[in-house]
Order: C-alpha cells, then sequence, then structure tokens
C-alpha cells in the first residue's frame, strides 16, 4: 500500500497488498483516494467533516479487499458487542413495566382505569419533548460520552421505580425514563454511519436492534423466575420491584462500561492505530457523507425541513408505532387475555423475541442481499397483519392458533429498523441527520404515546378495538414505504440523466465526500431504495 506519512505507525503485511476495491456501483466513486488540503479551504464546504481535517495531512491510500475485510471484523468486534449489550437493556429496561404488571404492580400500587395505559403513554411524552434537544446536544458533545452518561442516569431512574407506592410516583419516574431513553436510538444510527459502508448499515442496523428480542426473552424468564421463586420460597419486597432493581442497576454497570470501551469517532479509537484510523476514514468515502460535524447549520436544518422524505420517515413512524405502543405495554395482558395464567402469560412472551430475532436478521440480510430495501420492508409488515386477523379472527376455543398469530406480530419491528438504516444511509450532512432523526422518532413517540390510549380499560378483555387499528395501522404504513421508495427512485433517475446530460463537462469536487455536503447539495449522491 502506498505509505502514510506518520512515524509511529506500523504498516501490516496485509495493508501491503494494495489493489483498489469496487465499490458499489450506484454510487460512482473514483479508484485512488488523493486528499487535497486546500479542499478544507472551498467556499462550496463551508464547514467541512472532521474526518476530513484527520487526513488532510496523509498521502494517496489505496484499500485492497483484504484490508478491508480486516477493518470491518476489526470494527464488528470492538464496536457491535457493546451496542448489542446496550440496546438489548434499553428495550427490557422500557418494557419491564410490562412484565410487572401481571406481578402485582398494579394492585400494590392502586392503578385504576387508564392509569395503567397513562404509565405507558408518559414514557414517550417524555421522550417527545427531549428528542429534539438530546440530538442537538448529541452534536456538540462527545457521542459515546453523552450516551453513556444517558444510559448510567436511567439505570438509576428504573431502580427508583422499586420505591414507586402510586400512580404520582410511577408517572414521574416513567416521564424521566423517557427523557433519558430518548438518546439511545439516533446516537446508535450515528454510531452506524460513522462506522460502516452503506452497504453495511442495514445488517448492521438490524444486529443491533434485533437484541429487543433478546431482551424479550431474557425479560419472559426473568419475569417468571423471579415470579415463581417469590411465590415459592417468599421475599422481603414484592417481585415486580426485584425486576426493577435488576434490570436497573444493571444498566447503570454497562453505561460505565459503554464510557471506557466506546470512541466517540473512529480518530479516537483506542484499539485502532494511527494507520488503521486513517483507513477506517477511508473506507467511509464511499457514503459521502463523513464521520461528523459540530457545528450546526441552518441551511442543513431548513433543508431537513422541507425534504418530503422527512415527512414520510415520520409518517411511518408515527404510524406503524401505535401498535407498537399498545403491543409493548399490553403484551402480557393480551397474552393472558387469550386463556393463560398471569405466570404463561410471562413465559410465552419469549418466543416473540426469538422471532423478532430471526425476521430482523433475515428481513434485513434479504434487504442487503436484494438492494431492495423498501420492498423487504413491505414484506415484513404483512408477517404481523395476518398474525393479528388470526389473534382477532379464530374462536376463543383455538388459544394456542391465536398465540401463534400473536407471535408474527413481532415482524413489525423489522420496517422501523429498515427506515432506521434508510436515514443512517440516505441522509448526508449532520445537521441533516440529527435533524431528520429527531424528527423520525418524534413521530415513533406520538405513535408509542397513542398506542396505549387505544387499549380502554372499558373494552376489556378482548381489547377487539384496539387490535382493529393496529391492523388498518400496519395496512397504511405499508403505502409509506412504497411511497418513500418511489420518491428515491425517481431523484436517482433524475441525477443519472442529468449526470449523462452533462457529459464531459461534469466535475465533481476533489473531496466532497468529507465536505459535510447534504444529499441535496451533493449531486453524486444516490440514495439506497
Amino acid at each position: 500500500m502506498s505509505a502514510i506519512p506518520m512515524t509511529t505507525t506500523t504498516t501490516t503485511a496485509a495493508d501491503e497488498k494494495a489493489i483498489h476495491i469496487k465499490e458499489e456501483p450506484e454510487h460512482g466513486i473514483g479508484e485512488v483516494y488523493d486528499h487535497d488540503p486546500e479542499s478544507l479551504k472551498s467556499p462550496t464546504s463551508g464547514d467541512a467533516d472532521e474526518a476530513l481535517a484527520y487526513i488532510r495531512n496523509t498521502a494517496k491510500v489505496e484499500i485492497d479487499e483484504a484490508t478491508n475485510k480486516r477493518l470491518l471484523k476489526l470494527i464488528d468486534r470492538n464496536i457491535m458487542p457493546i451496542m448489542c449489550l446496550i440496546y438489548c437493556l434499553q428495550f427490557l429496561d422500557k418494557t419491564s413495566i410490562s412484565y410487572a404488571s401481571v406481578m402485582g404492580l398494579r394492585t400494590d400500587t392502586h392503578l385504576v382505569g387508564q392509569q395503567y395505559s397513562w404509565l405507558g403513554s408518559v414514557f414517550y411524552l417524555g421522550y417527545l419533548a427531549w428528542e429534539y434537544p438530546t440530538n442537538r446536544l448529541m452534536q456538540r458533545l462527545p457521542l459515546a460520552k453523552y450516551t453513556g452518561v444517558n444510559i448510567i442516569i436511567w439505570g438509576g431512574i428504573l431502580a427508583a421505580m422499586a420505591g414507586c407506592k402510586n400512580f404520582a410516583g410511577l408517572v414521574s419516574v416513567r416521564l424521566l425514563l423517557g427523557i433519558f431513553e430518548s438518546s439511545i436510538t439516533p446516537a446508535f444510527v450515528l454510531f452506524t454511519s460513522m462506522w460502516y459502508r452503506s452497504s453495511e448499515q442495514a445488517l448492521r442496523v438490524g444486529i443491533w436492534f434485533c437484541n429487543n428480542g433478546t431482551a424479550q426473552i431474557i425479560g419472559s424468564f426473568l419475569a417468571y423466575g423471579i415470579s415463581k421463586g417469590v411465590e415459592k420460597h417468599g421475599s422481603a419486597i414484592p417481585g415486580w420491584q426485584i425486576i426493577f432493581l435488576v434490570t436497573g442497576f444493571a444498566t447503570m454497570a454497562v453505561g460505565v462500561a459503554l464510557l471506557w470501551l466506546m470512541p466517540d469517532t473512529p480518530m479516537q479509537a483506542r484499539f485502532l492505530s494511527e494507520e488503521d484510523r486513517v483507513l477506517v476514514i477511508e473506507r467511509l468515502r464511499v457514503n459521502q457523507q463523513g464521520v461528523g460535524n459540530k457545528h450546526f447549520k441552518m441551511e442543513q436544518f431548513k433543508e431537513a425541513l422541507r425534504d418530503p422524505r422527512t415527512w414520510l420517515y415520520f409518517s411511518y413512524s408515527l404510524i406503524s408505532d401505535i401498535p407498537n405502543g399498545g403491543l409493548t405495554n399490553f403484551q402480557s395482558i393480551v397474552i393472558q387475555s387469550l386463556g393463560f395464567t398471569a405466570q404463561e402469560s410471562l413465559l410465552y412472551s419469549a418466543p416473540c423475541g426469538a422471532v423478532e430475532i430471526i425476521s430482523i436478521l433475515w428481513i434485513c440480510s434479504l434487504a442487503q442481499r436484494t438492494h431492495e430495501r423498501s420492498y423487504s420492508a413491505i414484506l415484513s409488515v404483512l408477517f404481523p397483519i395476518f398474525g393479528f386477523l388470526l389473534v382477532i379472527c379464530l374462536p376463543e376455543h383455538m388459544p394456542w392458533g391465536k398465540l401463534a398469530g400473536y407471535w408474527l406480530t413481532s415482524f413489525s419491528a423489522c420496517a422501523f429498523v429498515i427506515i432506521l438504516g434508510m436515514i443512517s444511509t440516505n441522509v448526508a450532512g449532520y445537521t441533516k441527520k440529527t435533524t431528520v432523526n429527531a424528527i423520525n422518532l418524534i413521530g415513533y413517540c406520538v405513535g408509542n404515546l397513542i398506542g396505549p390510549q387505544t387499549f380502554r380499560a372499558k373494552d376489556a378483555p378482548a381489547y377487539t378495538p384496539a387490535k382493529v387499528t393496529i391492523v388498518v395501522c400496519w395496512g397504511v404504513s405499508c403505502f409509506v414505504l412504497y411511497a418513500i421508495r418511489w420518491l428515491n427512485a425517481r431523484e436517482n433517475k433524475r441525477r443519472d440523466e442529468e449526470r449523462e446530460a452533462a457529459g464531459d463537462a461534469y466535475v465533481s469536487l476533489k473531496d466532497h465526500e468529507f465536505m459535510d455536503l447534504t444529499d441535496f447539495e451533493n449531486r453524486d449522491f444516490r440514495y439506497v431504495l
């Protein structure tokens, strides 16, 4: 490989075999990367990405296939495990109230009427209120450190739920929990975009997101074990309080670990040599997005607001998460309503997690192989529609058929994972990306806030109106996903025609991949479908 002028590094044997990797054809990136320090001063760049400043003094760099695979394995080995563990815990923390609901929480805290539904909704009120501020703070502050502090705080808040005695205490703590958990998903989208190529992102988002399923499995067995243990041996405190204490303290410990293990950017990664940091940045050139920019740009903010994709993402998340908000908080109650005992409802929640893991990995792999993310997402939504129709339509003497249908609803997470991957891949410009991220998750919050309110106390135990609402929402979301694909395909075609018409007169700005240009400003950018 062509030498990189750094005195403190040693070139590995794998790096010496420099042959250019062919990038995805839709991006049309050049073969050899030549850093131009003057590009930092380009009047069109305004304020370049942090990565360009880091590599400005390096010579020409070529990346061969073996080096690329080595770097990818190195990143996966050091970044993905901690992300998977944290995402597992955040879902376990958020949904622990569902397990607690059938372990005595509602009785011990004297909940009546819609009060339990409001405990589900108020979490997302906090999430909603803090979503945009937390995205701005993530842009301004060191990303990993900010995320780690939030994790430690919400772990402590969750443990504090064990001390709540009434609705007022529970609703206050759930509100705070929503505020501090609002950072995790947008932070993980940013981590994914700063470490992985566009072609790798859908599967990686799927890998860390599918740990929601792992959380369901762990949570089901943990709650069942605690419930049986308390029933058999007794306990100084109720089982639902033990759930909150165990999950809360575990989260705090992992938050401390993230502060130590997760670098804020590739440029600060202790597990990379100086030379590997440059190579990791170079392999991201194909994304045409850089790795981050600390400065808020009003032009990018305005562009995010006028981009129709932003509002399609928002619409999808709002509509599809009405079902999620209801089922996440009422899962144990719904399963119990099918004809099972409270303890059985805890145990029979576990297959939902297994279905979610398998479905997300399958759909994300399908999207990566076919390069058709939108169609893969639409396919995934058809499974929960069919499953919930079984729950609604099968007769009461077929509880196992209804339960199998309910397990299929876990496919519903797949399309949301695809949407997160699209934001990571298809939104360029750091201010624009954080803004779109926030707006999308505001839609997610509103949907999850509405969801529990569709489960009205007067409709118990069947909750038929809520179930019908869920099916309708999933059906509508399919049309939104198709609209996203249609818009991206049309724009890609227009840009291809624009480039072909220009012929030899078409010129790309040098190092434009690290100029913090938006997907509108960068005419070389192509949207993943």
